[in-house]
């Protein structure tokens, strides 16, 4: 076990992932009964950060709580450790989003909480491309000047796009741990640039 600078909050201690469900039922023990959250971050390409907040009542009046914040690491290529649920039962509710957000495994056959359960992937992956937006048109999607009476019309400049949203057909879900292909890029301005002054030099 470590601890972490964390100047801006709580005592941060990381454990080894084989320890997390030991470490957890031992703040407990101790008096860390207040569970609030579990959540993870994707440290890409590494692997996940598993964070659990926790809380000690004070023991005497005039003390506020004493916080803790535990964290391990896992492996990207074996996203799994024991649930802690047996320790503190609300943490299903966080696990489950975990699982579903991150892909991580808890060890138990857990239920779709807030995605549909057609849905693939798990979109807060780094890797995850999100979707472009096609049911519902981006607010700013209409190019100034432009009304749906002459929307069939083609716009005098490029359309503006979304940041961040790719080619249509170009999104999706890919392969755990990998990344988006150079195919699916989009060029900068100076590559089309370029492009534009080869075709012209032609």
């Amino acid at each position: 076990m470590s601890l972490e600078d964390n100047p801006f909050g709580p005592p941060h201690h990381v454990v080894e992932a084989a320890q997390w469900h030991d470490a957890i039922r031992g703040w407990r023990d101790d008096g860390y009964t207040f569970f609030d959250w579990l959540s993870a971050v994707d440290e890409h390409p590494e692997g996940f950060r598993l964070v659990v907040h926790l809380a000690r009542l004070p023991v005497s009046s005039g003390r506020g709580l004493d916080h803790l914040l535990v964290a391990t690491y896992i492996d990207r290529d074996d996203a799994r450790i024991t649930s802690i649920t047996d320790v503190f039962a609300g943490a299903a509710w966080h696990e489950r989003e975990t699982h579903e957000m991150f892909g991580i495994d808890f060890g138990s056959e857990l239920e779709p909480l807030l995605l549909p359960e057609e849905f693939e992937g798990h979109p807060l992956r780094k890797e995850f491309v999100l979707v472009s937006r096609v049911a519902k048109s981006w607010p700013g999607a209409k190019e100034p000047g432009e009304s749906d009476a002459d929307s069939t019309h083609s716009p005098s400049r490029r359309r503006m796009k979304p940041p961040g949203v790719p080619e249509p057909g170009d999104w999706g879900p890919t392969s755990a741990g990998s990344d988006v292909s150079p195919e699916t890029r989009r060029e900068t301005p100076a590559e089309r640039h370029a492009q534009r002054k080869g075709e012209s030099d032609d």
